[in-house]
């Protein structure tokens, strides 16, 4: 994990058609959340510059703006529908050092002898906010039809803790469907033994 440095504007004009003109500029819209000593703050910045700290797996970004620096994570990033355009990011303040709760995708790693089904894309930790990580991993690997993984069953890394109870059901592991032509290929042996019985 790393952390990035942004600097950052203040946004003066609000609404969508400010915001389009910002985008066609390459600035990325921003927000930045208020809390009880900070009032909310609208921001733009390079996007470019955004998306090269992200690929630097940055999770925790100072920002630059009116000759202060603010510690901030991304709440939250919105996207158009197509997932191609980057419309919002929301900001959260936190303190370096001090642990602060975040939203970290679930990433299943290994093949189970089964079909993997999961309700939960994204968990929430508490950590502080250098060791935010890219995913937690939830090891599926080898598990046989019938299997549950629970949050107690997932191994956390150091210094992060899973909030969510012990006992919710992450995945659970089905039996494989068979294909519609294994399936037809079935009732044709099926009925060609029928046939031969008649016989």
């Amino acid at each position: 994990m790393t952390d990035a440095k942004i600097s950052c504007a203040v946004r003066e004009s609000l609404g969508s058609r400010a915001s389009r003109r910002l985008r066609a500029m390459g600035r990325a819209i921003a927000s930045l959340q208020a809390d009880s000593d900070h009032a909310h703050v609208d921001l733009h910045f390079d996007e470019a510059e955004f998306h090269a700290a992200r690929r630097a797996h940055a999770h925790l970004f100072d920002l630059e703006f009116n000759g202060a620096t603010e510690s901030a994570i991304v709440r939250e990033l919105q996207w158009d529908a197509l997932g191609d355009t980057l419309l919002h990011v929301e900001f959260k303040r936190v303190i370096r050092g001090q642990k602060t709760e975040s939203s970290v995708p679930l990433a299943f790693t290994g093949t189970p002898a089964g079909v993997l089904n999961h309700d939960l894309d994204a968990v929430t930790v508490s950590c502080i906010p250098s060791l935010i990580p890219d995913a937690i991993k939830v090891s599926v690997d080898g598990l046989e039809p019938g299997s549950h993984v629970k949050a107690s069953d997932v191994t956390m890394p150091e210094g992060i803790d899973l909030l969510l109870d012990p006992d919710t059901e992450i995945a659970v592991i089905s039996e494989m469907r068979a294909s519609a032509s294994t399936a037809d290929e079935a009732e044709e042996a099926d009925a060609e033994d029928g046939e031969a019985a008649a016989d």
